[in-house]
């Protein structure tokens, strides 16, 4: 069977890492479309856990042009963008900050989730009780905008404490603080419980 040149080069950039494909679309800018392809669903979705998804789809779109701007300036020591790409979309979320707030206060009232349906493979999706999960957005929504972007990277995310870091340009040290910190008041606010701790992230 014949490979073509399109499928070949498919292939390629498949077995290329982050950086290596960034590197190469300094110039060859059609080569960032496959880093695209490996993160807008992912990104897409943790935006729209936050904001919802009418809001995610502006923003992850700002998130890649960004990214595609900024692409000279990445650090191709680091193999991986995905801090990088995340780092983008939660100061491209602080913006919607009242927004993000808002729509918290209202799942915590309604219980109803802005998302057009269930969340595989997260927090909430592993939130028993609806009262409980009310009770999460309730306290998410009384976090500091540093407590609730570190919380929910790990937390929505899948990030460990170095990706945080990297991805919000902060201490590791202050990212075990702020989640320590985060999770207490969690707990508080759903008398010791915390779903939040049924994540990978720690590592």
């Amino acid at each position: 069977m014949t490979v073509s040149a399109r499928e070949l080069n498919t292939v390629e950039q498949t077995e290329l890492d982050d950086a290596e494909l960034i590197r190469l679309s300094w110039d060859d800018p059609e080569r960032f479309a496959a880093l695209f392809e490996r993160y807008v669903r992912q990104i897409h979705h943790y935006i729209a856990r936050r904001l919802g998804t009418q809001a995610a789809d502006d923003i992850v779109a700002e998130t890649f042009l960004a990214a595609f701007r900024r692409r000279h300036s990445y650090d191709t020591a680091q193999p991986l963008a995905r801090p990088w790409l995340y780092g983008i979309a939660t100061t491209l979320i602080a913006r919607h900050r009242r927004n993000e707030e808002r729509l918290l206060r209202a799942l915590s009232r309604t219980g109803v989730d802005p998302l057009p349906e269930p969340m595989a493979d997260t927090v909430i999706s592993r939130v028993a009780a609806q009262n409980e999960d009310r009770g999460l957005a309730g306290a998410l929504a009384k976090l500091s905008r540093g407590h609730r972007d570190v919380l929910l990277l790990v937390a929505w995310g899948g990030f460990g404490y170095e990706e945080v870091a990297l991805a919000l340009g902060i201490p590791v040290g202050t990212v075990r603080s702020r989640l320590h910190r985060a999770r207490k008041k969690v707990r508080a606010a759903l008398g010791d419980g915390d779903p939040t701790s049924e994540t990978q992230g720690e590592r």
